[in-house]
Protein backbone atom coordinates (compact mmCIF):
# COMPACT_ATOMS: atom_id res chain seq x y z
CA UNK A 1 0.00 0.00 0.00
CA UNK A 2 1.14 3.50 -0.78
CA UNK A 3 2.35 5.65 2.12
CA UNK A 4 0.68 8.69 0.63
CA UNK A 5 -2.72 8.07 2.22
CA UNK A 6 -5.42 10.63 2.96
CA UNK A 7 -8.48 10.16 5.17
CA UNK A 8 -11.57 12.19 4.30
CA UNK A 9 -14.15 12.21 7.07
CA UNK A 10 -17.80 13.15 6.67
CA UNK A 11 -17.56 12.78 2.92
CA UNK A 12 -20.74 12.51 0.87
CA UNK A 13 -21.84 9.70 -1.42
CA UNK A 14 -23.66 11.08 -4.46
CA UNK A 15 -24.68 7.76 -5.99
CA UNK A 16 -28.35 7.85 -4.97
CA UNK A 17 -30.87 10.25 -3.47
CA UNK A 18 -29.97 9.28 0.11
CA UNK A 19 -26.82 11.45 -0.29
CA UNK A 20 -25.31 9.90 2.84
CA UNK A 21 -22.83 12.37 4.34
CA UNK A 22 -21.15 10.15 6.94
CA UNK A 23 -18.59 8.47 4.69
CA UNK A 24 -15.00 8.00 5.82
CA UNK A 25 -12.87 7.63 2.71
CA UNK A 26 -9.35 6.25 2.57
CA UNK A 27 -7.62 7.70 -0.49
CA UNK A 28 -4.40 6.53 -2.13
CA UNK A 29 -3.14 9.85 -3.49
CA UNK A 30 -0.41 8.23 -5.59
CA UNK A 31 -2.89 6.07 -7.47
CA UNK A 32 -5.62 8.71 -7.15
CA UNK A 33 -8.04 6.07 -6.01
CA UNK A 34 -10.40 5.52 -3.07
CA UNK A 35 -9.37 2.22 -1.53
CA UNK A 36 -11.87 2.11 1.32
CA UNK A 37 -15.26 3.68 1.95
CA UNK A 38 -16.34 3.18 5.56
CA UNK A 39 -20.12 3.34 6.17
CA UNK A 40 -20.92 3.06 2.44
CA UNK A 41 -23.50 0.53 1.23
CA UNK A 42 -22.72 -1.95 -1.55
CA UNK A 43 -23.72 0.62 -4.19
CA UNK A 44 -21.71 3.38 -2.55
CA UNK A 45 -18.58 1.21 -2.28
CA UNK A 46 -18.83 0.43 -5.99
CA UNK A 47 -19.41 4.13 -6.76
CA UNK A 48 -16.23 5.16 -4.95
CA UNK A 49 -14.09 2.22 -6.09
CA UNK A 50 -14.89 2.60 -9.79
CA UNK A 51 -13.83 6.24 -9.96
CA UNK A 52 -10.20 6.24 -10.92
CA UNK A 53 -8.46 8.87 -13.02
CA UNK A 54 -7.97 7.64 -16.57
CA UNK A 55 -5.97 9.44 -19.21
CA UNK A 56 -7.79 11.03 -22.08
CA UNK A 57 -8.58 14.34 -23.76
CA UNK A 58 -10.69 16.90 -21.96
CA UNK A 59 -12.56 17.76 -25.16
CA UNK A 60 -13.43 16.13 -28.48
CA UNK A 61 -14.94 17.59 -31.62
CA UNK A 62 -16.40 14.93 -33.89
CA UNK A 63 -14.34 12.34 -32.06
CA UNK A 64 -11.02 14.14 -32.47
CA UNK A 65 -9.05 15.70 -29.63
CA UNK A 66 -9.49 19.45 -29.33
CA UNK A 67 -8.30 22.31 -27.19
CA UNK A 68 -10.79 23.16 -24.46
CA UNK A 69 -11.18 26.73 -25.73
CA UNK A 70 -11.94 25.54 -29.27
CA UNK A 71 -14.49 23.02 -27.99
CA UNK A 72 -16.24 25.69 -25.92
CA UNK A 73 -16.38 27.95 -28.98
CA UNK A 74 -17.80 25.15 -31.15
CA UNK A 75 -20.37 24.23 -28.50
CA UNK A 76 -21.43 27.87 -28.15
CA UNK A 77 -21.78 28.29 -31.92
CA UNK A 78 -23.78 25.06 -32.17
CA UNK A 79 -26.24 26.00 -29.45
CA UNK A 80 -26.78 29.63 -30.51
CA UNK A 81 -27.40 28.70 -34.16
CA UNK A 82 -30.10 26.18 -33.25
CA UNK A 83 -33.79 27.12 -33.50
CA UNK A 84 -35.05 24.59 -30.92
CA UNK A 85 -32.13 23.54 -28.70
CA UNK A 86 -32.70 21.36 -25.66
CA UNK A 87 -30.79 20.88 -22.40
CA UNK A 88 -31.19 17.57 -20.58
CA UNK A 89 -29.77 15.61 -17.64
CA UNK A 90 -28.36 17.60 -14.68
CA UNK A 91 -29.17 15.00 -12.00
CA UNK A 92 -25.58 13.87 -11.45
CA UNK A 93 -23.82 17.19 -11.11
CA UNK A 94 -23.69 20.02 -8.58
CA UNK A 95 -26.31 22.68 -8.04
CA UNK A 96 -23.71 25.27 -9.02
CA UNK A 97 -23.35 23.61 -12.45
CA UNK A 98 -27.11 23.29 -12.80
CA UNK A 99 -27.47 27.06 -12.36
CA UNK A 100 -25.16 27.68 -15.31
CA UNK A 101 -27.13 25.25 -17.48
CA UNK A 102 -30.39 27.09 -16.78
CA UNK A 103 -28.77 30.42 -17.73
CA UNK A 104 -27.40 28.97 -21.00
CA UNK A 105 -30.81 27.58 -21.92
CA UNK A 106 -32.42 30.92 -21.15
CA UNK A 107 -29.96 32.78 -23.41
CA UNK A 108 -30.50 30.45 -26.37
CA UNK A 109 -34.27 30.37 -25.78
CA UNK A 110 -34.19 26.62 -25.55
CA UNK A 111 -35.90 23.98 -23.47
CA UNK A 112 -34.46 22.59 -20.23
CA UNK A 113 -35.45 19.25 -18.78
CA UNK A 114 -34.05 16.99 -16.06
CA UNK A 115 -34.15 13.23 -15.58
CA UNK A 116 -37.17 13.86 -13.35
CA UNK A 117 -39.31 13.75 -16.48
CA UNK A 118 -38.56 10.02 -16.87
CA UNK A 119 -38.81 9.09 -13.16
CA UNK A 120 -40.71 11.14 -10.57
CA UNK A 121 -42.06 13.77 -12.94
CA UNK A 122 -45.63 12.57 -12.28
CA UNK A 123 -45.05 13.10 -8.54
CA UNK A 124 -44.04 16.68 -9.34
CA UNK A 125 -47.30 17.18 -11.24
CA UNK A 126 -49.26 15.66 -8.37
CA UNK A 127 -47.54 17.97 -5.91
CA UNK A 128 -48.69 21.00 -7.91
CA UNK A 129 -52.26 19.76 -7.99
CA UNK A 130 -52.68 18.25 -4.53
CA UNK A 131 -49.98 19.66 -2.28
CA UNK A 132 -47.60 17.75 -0.08
CA UNK A 133 -47.25 17.13 3.65
CA UNK A 134 -43.51 16.72 3.90
CA UNK A 135 -40.60 16.24 6.30
CA UNK A 136 -36.87 15.58 6.57
CA UNK A 137 -35.40 12.10 6.84
CA UNK A 138 -34.10 13.09 10.26
CA UNK A 139 -37.70 13.49 11.41
CA UNK A 140 -38.50 10.03 10.06
CA UNK A 141 -35.60 8.51 12.00
CA UNK A 142 -36.56 10.21 15.25
CA UNK A 143 -40.35 10.16 15.11
CA UNK A 144 -41.90 7.75 12.60
CA UNK A 145 -43.65 4.72 14.13
CA UNK A 146 -45.48 3.82 10.90
CA UNK A 147 -43.55 3.59 7.62
CA UNK A 148 -45.08 2.53 4.30
CA UNK A 149 -43.16 2.03 1.04
CA UNK A 150 -45.38 1.98 -2.03
CA UNK A 151 -44.03 0.90 -5.41
CA UNK A 152 -40.34 0.77 -4.46
CA UNK A 153 -37.56 -1.65 -3.57
CA UNK A 154 -35.16 0.27 -1.30
CA UNK A 155 -33.20 -2.83 -0.29
CA UNK A 156 -31.70 -2.82 -3.78
CA UNK A 157 -32.09 0.79 -4.95
CA UNK A 158 -31.32 2.65 -1.67
CA UNK A 159 -29.73 0.10 0.72
CA UNK A 160 -29.13 2.56 3.57
CA UNK A 161 -32.64 4.02 3.50
CA UNK A 162 -33.81 1.25 5.85
CA UNK A 163 -30.78 1.29 8.13
CA UNK A 164 -30.08 5.02 8.38
CA UNK A 165 -33.48 6.67 8.24
CA UNK A 166 -36.67 4.65 8.31
CA UNK A 167 -36.67 1.11 9.71
CA UNK A 168 -33.84 0.04 12.03
CA UNK A 169 -32.25 3.27 13.36
CA UNK A 170 -32.96 4.25 16.95
CA UNK A 171 -34.37 7.75 17.24
CA UNK A 172 -35.44 10.20 19.91
CA UNK A 173 -39.01 8.87 20.00
CA UNK A 174 -38.19 5.43 18.54
CA UNK A 175 -35.51 4.24 21.01
CA UNK A 176 -36.00 0.58 20.12
CA UNK A 177 -35.61 1.02 16.36
CA UNK A 178 -37.66 -1.41 14.31
CA UNK A 179 -39.49 -2.68 17.39
CA UNK A 180 -41.10 0.74 17.68
CA UNK A 181 -42.25 0.80 14.07
CA UNK A 182 -44.81 -0.82 11.84
CA UNK A 183 -43.36 -1.25 8.35
CA UNK A 184 -45.66 -1.80 5.38
CA UNK A 185 -44.68 -2.57 1.78
CA UNK A 186 -47.03 -2.29 -1.20
CA UNK A 187 -45.86 -3.75 -4.49
CA UNK A 188 -46.98 -5.91 -7.40
CA UNK A 189 -44.50 -8.66 -6.50
CA UNK A 190 -42.23 -9.78 -3.70
CA UNK A 191 -38.78 -8.15 -3.79
CA UNK A 192 -35.62 -8.06 -1.70
CA UNK A 193 -37.35 -5.44 0.47
CA UNK A 194 -40.34 -7.63 1.35
CA UNK A 195 -38.74 -9.46 4.33
CA UNK A 196 -38.33 -6.13 6.13
CA UNK A 197 -42.07 -5.48 6.14
CA UNK A 198 -44.45 -6.36 8.98
CA UNK A 199 -47.28 -6.15 6.46
CA UNK A 200 -46.97 -6.85 2.73
CA UNK A 201 -49.75 -5.93 0.32
CA UNK A 202 -49.42 -7.45 -3.15
CA UNK A 203 -51.56 -5.16 -5.26
CA UNK A 204 -52.62 -6.15 -8.76
CA UNK A 205 -50.52 -4.47 -11.48
CA UNK A 206 -52.01 -1.15 -12.53
CA UNK A 207 -54.42 -0.98 -9.59
CA UNK A 208 -52.48 1.32 -7.26
CA UNK A 209 -54.89 4.21 -7.74
CA UNK A 210 -57.93 2.07 -6.91
CA UNK A 211 -56.23 0.77 -3.77
CA UNK A 212 -55.22 4.23 -2.58
CA UNK A 213 -58.68 5.63 -3.26
CA UNK A 214 -60.31 2.80 -1.32
CA UNK A 215 -58.02 3.58 1.61
CA UNK A 216 -59.00 7.25 1.40
CA UNK A 217 -62.65 6.23 1.55
CA UNK A 218 -62.05 4.11 4.65
CA UNK A 219 -60.10 6.92 6.33
CA UNK A 220 -63.06 9.25 5.74
CA UNK A 221 -65.52 6.70 7.13
CA UNK A 222 -67.20 5.75 3.87
CA UNK A 223 -68.38 2.24 3.05
CA UNK A 224 -66.16 0.22 0.73
CA UNK A 225 -67.60 -2.85 -1.01
CA UNK A 226 -65.97 -6.23 -0.47
CA UNK A 227 -65.46 -6.43 -4.24
CA UNK A 228 -62.38 -4.25 -3.70
CA UNK A 229 -60.45 -7.50 -3.25
CA UNK A 230 -61.33 -8.64 -6.75
CA UNK A 231 -60.35 -5.22 -8.10
CA UNK A 232 -57.03 -4.71 -6.27
CA UNK A 233 -56.05 -8.10 -4.84
CA UNK A 234 -56.30 -6.81 -1.24
CA UNK A 235 -59.20 -7.86 0.97
CA UNK A 236 -61.45 -5.35 2.70
CA UNK A 237 -60.55 -6.88 6.07
CA UNK A 238 -56.83 -6.26 5.50
CA UNK A 239 -57.47 -2.72 4.28
CA UNK A 240 -59.69 -1.88 7.23
CA UNK A 241 -57.08 -3.12 9.70
CA UNK A 242 -54.33 -1.21 7.89
CA UNK A 243 -56.26 2.06 7.86
CA UNK A 244 -56.96 1.77 11.59
CA UNK A 245 -53.23 1.28 12.23
CA UNK A 246 -52.48 4.36 10.15
CA UNK A 247 -55.08 6.51 11.94
CA UNK A 248 -53.78 5.47 15.35
CA UNK A 249 -50.03 5.85 14.82
CA UNK A 250 -48.15 8.84 16.22
CA UNK A 251 -46.16 9.76 13.10
CA UNK A 252 -46.74 8.09 9.76
CA UNK A 253 -44.72 8.22 6.52
CA UNK A 254 -45.68 7.28 2.98
CA UNK A 255 -42.67 6.75 0.70
CA UNK A 256 -43.48 6.64 -3.03
CA UNK A 257 -41.37 4.73 -5.54
CA UNK A 258 -41.31 4.65 -9.33
CA UNK A 259 -43.71 1.72 -9.24
CA UNK A 260 -46.34 4.43 -8.81
CA UNK A 261 -45.10 7.02 -11.29
CA UNK A 262 -44.07 4.85 -14.23
CA UNK A 263 -47.18 2.68 -14.41
CA UNK A 264 -50.88 3.08 -15.17
CA UNK A 265 -52.20 6.15 -13.39
CA UNK A 266 -48.89 8.02 -13.14
CA UNK A 267 -49.52 11.41 -11.50
CA UNK A 268 -52.98 10.30 -10.37
CA UNK A 269 -51.29 7.56 -8.33
CA UNK A 270 -48.91 9.99 -6.66
CA UNK A 271 -51.72 12.46 -6.11
CA UNK A 272 -53.81 9.77 -4.42
CA UNK A 273 -50.97 8.99 -1.99
CA UNK A 274 -50.42 12.67 -1.20
CA UNK A 275 -54.15 13.14 -0.70
CA UNK A 276 -54.22 10.06 1.56
CA UNK A 277 -51.56 11.67 3.75
CA UNK A 278 -53.64 14.84 3.90
CA UNK A 279 -56.73 12.85 4.93
CA UNK A 280 -54.81 11.07 7.67
CA UNK A 281 -53.72 14.39 9.15
CA UNK A 282 -57.27 14.71 10.44
CA UNK A 283 -56.38 11.95 12.90
CA UNK A 284 -52.60 12.01 13.38
CA UNK A 285 -49.42 13.37 11.80
CA UNK A 286 -48.76 11.91 8.34
CA UNK A 287 -46.29 12.86 5.61
CA UNK A 288 -45.53 11.68 2.07
CA UNK A 289 -42.37 11.88 -0.02
CA UNK A 290 -40.99 10.40 -3.27
CA UNK A 291 -37.88 8.21 -2.95
CA UNK A 292 -35.57 9.85 -5.50
CA UNK A 293 -32.96 7.99 -7.51
CA UNK A 294 -30.02 10.03 -8.83
CA UNK A 295 -27.67 11.71 -6.37
CA UNK A 296 -28.73 15.28 -7.12
CA UNK A 297 -31.98 14.92 -9.02
CA UNK A 298 -33.72 16.72 -6.15
CA UNK A 299 -31.19 19.52 -6.52
CA UNK A 300 -31.92 19.74 -10.23
CA UNK A 301 -35.62 20.17 -9.50
CA UNK A 302 -34.88 22.82 -6.88
CA UNK A 303 -32.45 24.79 -9.05
CA UNK A 304 -34.69 24.78 -12.13
CA UNK A 305 -37.69 25.65 -9.95
CA UNK A 306 -36.16 28.61 -8.16
CA UNK A 307 -34.95 30.10 -11.46
CA UNK A 308 -37.94 29.36 -13.70
CA UNK A 309 -40.86 28.57 -11.41
CA UNK A 310 -41.11 25.00 -12.72
CA UNK A 311 -39.12 21.83 -11.94
CA UNK A 312 -38.57 20.32 -15.43
CA UNK A 313 -39.80 20.50 -19.01
CA UNK A 314 -39.36 24.29 -19.21
CA UNK A 315 -39.29 26.19 -22.50
CA UNK A 316 -37.86 29.71 -23.04
CA UNK A 317 -38.69 30.17 -26.74
CA UNK A 318 -41.08 33.08 -26.08
CA UNK A 319 -38.58 34.87 -23.84
CA UNK A 320 -40.12 33.66 -20.58
CA UNK A 321 -40.43 30.19 -18.99
CA UNK A 322 -43.33 27.91 -19.94
CA UNK A 323 -44.03 24.50 -18.42
CA UNK A 324 -45.76 21.74 -20.36
CA UNK A 325 -44.82 18.08 -19.81
CA UNK A 326 -45.48 16.04 -22.92
CA UNK A 327 -44.56 18.99 -25.13
CA UNK A 328 -41.32 20.23 -23.57
CA UNK A 329 -40.03 17.02 -21.95
CA UNK A 330 -36.99 15.55 -23.67
CA UNK A 331 -38.30 12.12 -24.68
CA UNK A 332 -41.13 13.89 -26.47
CA UNK A 333 -39.10 16.65 -28.15
CA UNK A 334 -36.64 14.06 -29.48
CA UNK A 335 -39.20 11.42 -30.47
CA UNK A 336 -41.17 14.00 -32.45
CA UNK A 337 -38.00 15.30 -34.08
CA UNK A 338 -38.48 18.84 -32.74
CA UNK A 339 -35.02 19.45 -31.28
CA UNK A 340 -32.25 20.58 -33.64
CA UNK A 341 -29.40 20.63 -31.06
CA UNK A 342 -28.90 19.14 -27.62
CA UNK A 343 -26.84 19.95 -24.52
CA UNK A 344 -26.65 16.74 -22.47
CA UNK A 345 -25.17 17.07 -18.98
CA UNK A 346 -24.29 14.10 -16.75
CA UNK A 347 -26.76 11.78 -18.44
CA UNK A 348 -26.77 9.10 -21.13
CA UNK A 349 -30.08 9.26 -23.04
CA UNK A 350 -28.55 7.51 -26.07
CA UNK A 351 -28.31 4.38 -23.91
CA UNK A 352 -31.75 4.33 -22.31
CA UNK A 353 -34.25 6.49 -24.21
CA UNK A 354 -36.88 5.08 -26.61
CA UNK A 355 -35.44 4.17 -29.99
CA UNK A 356 -37.19 7.00 -31.81
CA UNK A 357 -35.55 9.53 -29.48
CA UNK A 358 -32.13 7.88 -29.86
CA UNK A 359 -32.46 7.89 -33.64
CA UNK A 360 -33.08 11.65 -33.60
CA UNK A 361 -30.09 12.25 -31.32
CA UNK A 362 -27.93 10.75 -34.07
CA UNK A 363 -29.31 13.31 -36.53
CA UNK A 364 -28.61 16.49 -34.57
CA UNK A 365 -25.46 18.09 -33.10
CA UNK A 366 -25.04 17.05 -29.48
CA UNK A 367 -22.87 18.72 -26.82
CA UNK A 368 -22.08 16.19 -24.10
CA UNK A 369 -20.72 16.55 -20.54
CA UNK A 370 -19.73 13.38 -18.72
CA UNK A 371 -17.06 11.89 -16.49
CA UNK A 372 -16.55 8.91 -18.79
CA UNK A 373 -17.19 7.73 -22.31
CA UNK A 374 -20.86 6.90 -22.88
CA UNK A 375 -23.15 6.11 -25.79
CA UNK A 376 -24.15 9.78 -25.79
CA UNK A 377 -20.59 11.12 -25.74
CA UNK A 378 -19.69 8.78 -28.61
CA UNK A 379 -22.30 10.32 -30.89
CA UNK A 380 -21.70 13.88 -29.66
CA UNK A 381 -20.47 16.62 -31.97
CA UNK A 382 -18.67 18.17 -28.97
CA UNK A 383 -17.84 16.01 -25.93
CA UNK A 384 -16.38 17.33 -22.68
CA UNK A 385 -14.73 15.05 -20.10
CA UNK A 386 -15.31 16.40 -16.59
CA UNK A 387 -14.49 15.54 -12.99
CA UNK A 388 -16.85 13.62 -10.72
CA UNK A 389 -18.93 15.63 -8.28
CA UNK A 390 -18.51 14.62 -4.67
CA UNK A 391 -15.28 12.74 -5.43
CA UNK A 392 -13.16 15.29 -7.30
CA UNK A 393 -15.40 18.34 -7.16
CA UNK A 394 -17.01 20.21 -4.27
CA UNK A 395 -20.31 22.03 -4.34
CA UNK A 396 -23.86 21.33 -3.23
CA UNK A 397 -26.23 18.40 -3.68
CA UNK A 398 -29.78 18.02 -2.36
CA UNK A 399 -30.89 14.93 -0.47
CA UNK A 400 -34.24 13.45 -1.51
CA UNK A 401 -35.93 15.34 1.37
CA UNK A 402 -34.79 18.73 -0.06
CA UNK A 403 -31.97 19.14 2.45
CA UNK A 404 -28.82 20.64 0.82
CA UNK A 405 -25.56 18.81 1.57
CA UNK A 406 -22.06 20.25 1.10
CA UNK A 407 -19.72 17.97 -0.85
CA UNK A 408 -16.19 17.24 0.37
CA UNK A 409 -14.03 16.01 -2.54
CA UNK A 410 -11.54 13.20 -1.89
CA UNK A 411 -8.85 13.97 -4.48
CA UNK A 412 -8.23 16.26 -7.44
CA UNK A 413 -8.88 15.41 -11.05
CA UNK A 414 -6.98 16.65 -14.11
CA UNK A 415 -10.35 17.30 -15.70
CA UNK A 416 -12.32 20.50 -15.01
CA UNK A 417 -15.69 20.44 -13.29
CA UNK A 418 -19.02 20.77 -15.08
CA UNK A 419 -19.44 24.17 -13.45
CA UNK A 420 -16.11 25.48 -14.79
CA UNK A 421 -16.83 24.57 -18.41
CA UNK A 422 -20.50 25.57 -18.25
CA UNK A 423 -19.56 28.97 -16.81
CA UNK A 424 -17.16 29.56 -19.71
CA UNK A 425 -19.76 28.29 -22.17
CA UNK A 426 -22.41 30.59 -20.68
CA UNK A 427 -20.12 33.60 -21.09
CA UNK A 428 -19.43 32.81 -24.75
CA UNK A 429 -23.08 32.04 -25.50
CA UNK A 430 -24.11 35.37 -24.00
CA UNK A 431 -21.56 37.18 -26.17
CA UNK A 432 -22.82 35.43 -29.30
CA UNK A 433 -26.44 36.20 -28.48
CA UNK A 434 -25.66 39.89 -28.04
CA UNK A 435 -23.65 39.95 -31.28
CA UNK A 436 -26.46 38.19 -33.15
CA UNK A 437 -29.02 40.66 -31.81
CA UNK A 438 -26.93 43.64 -32.93
CA UNK A 439 -26.19 42.20 -36.36
CA UNK A 440 -29.91 41.83 -37.00
CA UNK A 441 -30.43 45.53 -36.40
CA UNK A 442 -31.69 45.10 -32.84
CA UNK A 443 -28.97 47.08 -31.15
CA UNK A 444 -31.49 48.70 -28.84
CA UNK A 445 -33.14 45.41 -27.97
CA UNK A 446 -32.74 44.13 -24.44
CA UNK A 447 -30.77 40.93 -24.00
CA UNK A 448 -31.22 38.96 -20.80
CA UNK A 449 -28.50 39.27 -18.18
CA UNK A 450 -27.02 36.07 -16.82
CA UNK A 451 -29.26 34.32 -14.32
CA UNK A 452 -27.56 34.35 -10.94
Amino acid sequence: MSENIKIVKNATCTFCGCVCDDMELTVDLDKKQIIKAKNACVLGRAWFAEHTIQEGPVALIDGKESKLEDAIEEAAQTLTKAKFPITYGLSDTTCEAQRQAVAITDFIRGTIDTTTSVCHGPSGLAFQGVGESTMTLGEVKNRADFVMYWGGNPAESHPRHFTRYSVTPKGMFTPNGKKDRTVVLVDVRRTASTPVADIFLQVKPGKDFELAWAMRALVKGHTVDASIEEETGISLEVLTDLVERMKNCNYGVLFMGMGLTMTRGRHFNSGAIMALATDLNEFTHFVAKPVRGHGNVTGADNVVSWQTGYPFGVNFSKGYPRFNPGEFTTVDTLSRGDADAALIIASDPAANFPQAAINHLHKIPVVSFDTKETATSQLAHVAFRTSTYGINTGGTAYRMDDVPITLRPAFESPFPSDEEILTALKKRVHELVIAKSRSQGAGTAKVAAPIR
